[in-house]
């Protein structure tokens, strides 16, 4: 409904992001804040399974805040959606408690939904598309932090989706684990992402790609690097291109660099140093693969999967 403020929430691997807005007439929507805090919920679930304490305590207080700007925006309506690393953890009945708890006084009755994979495309691409001059078929890559979704759309409309069990920190964990990585680590996990892009070739046609479009922080922060960024800018980085061969060498930078080394890079979020390696090597195999397809360059869209949840809500 015209005027109706809404929230929504994201809680991936790595982060746990906040949209607020309100709808407008034309059916748009216009956004009163938008916030981001790397929680890394998914830290360690790959190895044992469950969430750890720490990694549940970061998040429940980033999401009682979220829900404190929320209430004060005046919001009514409230969805936050759960992705990679609540799929595959044991205690996610604890997490699942805490959200019901705090969205409840958004909400009542609001709980996190853990979203299957072709809904989180779907979402992915309609908030990571609106509003972008790009040709079809565009394809849109969502590199988070336990996941990157791969999905191909038309006017609007994803004909075919793939999630990937690669992202920036399972990657990290599984293969990049010295500081820097060695070349032995990274031609590990060079094989890694290379055996799930053949799998995702199978179920997505990315070479029919004219457009590609890139979503989430490993995207966002290679933009940020690429136009020589000091500080992040996000409506300096929404809509930004970078020529693929540029993001390609950037990538290869960022790879064989030191935590400390990227901490030191003026747009780099402090706790994406350590795992951005992961999200570049995923970034870079990729685009190797679309420039070999004729893709020239890269779209960098700073909207995603929390504008698609918002319009869901008001529409």
């Amino acid at each position: 409904m015209t005027g109706e403020v809404v929230a929504a929430v994201d809680c991936g691997t790595n982060s746990i992001r906040l949209l607020v807005a309100r709808a407008e007439a034309d059916g748009s929507l216009t956004e009163l804040t938008r916030e981001m805090r790397i929680v890394r919920l998914g830290q360690g679930v790959d190895a044992t399974g469950e969430f750890a304490p720490d990694a549940l305590a970061r998040t429940r207080d980033a999401l009682a805040d979220y829900v404190a700007t929320a209430r004060a925006l005046g919001a009514t309506r409230i969805r936050m959606v759960a992705t990679s690393a609540t799929r595959d953890a044991r205690n996610r009945d604890e997490f699942f408690a805490m959200t019901r708890t705090l969205l409840g006084h958004v909400q009542p009755g609001a709980c996190a939904d853990v979203i299957a994979g072709d809904e989180e495309a779907r979402l992915s691409f309609r908030g990571a598309v609106a509003g972008l001059d790009a040709a079809d078929p565009i394809l849109v890559t969502d590199l988070g932090g336990g996941s990157t979704e791969l999905v191909l759309g038309t006017e609007g409309v994803v004909t075919h989706a793939y999630s990937a069990d690669i992202g920036c920190v399972r990657l990290t964990e599984r293969a990049l684990t010295s500081d820097p990585p060695t070349d032995k680590e990274v031609d590990r996990g060079r094989g890694i992402v290379v055996a799930e892009l053949e799998v995702a070739a199978h179920r997505v046609p990315i070479e029919t790609a004219r457009t590609w479009v890139g979503v989430a922080g490993t995207f966002t922060t290679l933009a940020a690097l690429a136009h020589g960024l000091t500080t992040y800018d996000p409506a300096r980085i929404h809509r930004s291109r970078v020529p693929i061969e540029q993001l390609i060498s950037l990538c290869r930078r960022l790879i064989g660099m030191s935590a400390a080394q990227r901490a030191t890079l003026g747009p780099m979020h402090p706790g994406r140093a350590d795992v951005i390696g992961g999200g570049a090597l995923v970034a870079l195999l990729v685009a190797r693969r679309l420039a070999a397809a004729g893709i020239t360059e890269l779209l960098v869209s700073e909207h995603d999967i929390l504008d698609g949840v918002a319009m869901g809500l008001v529409h």
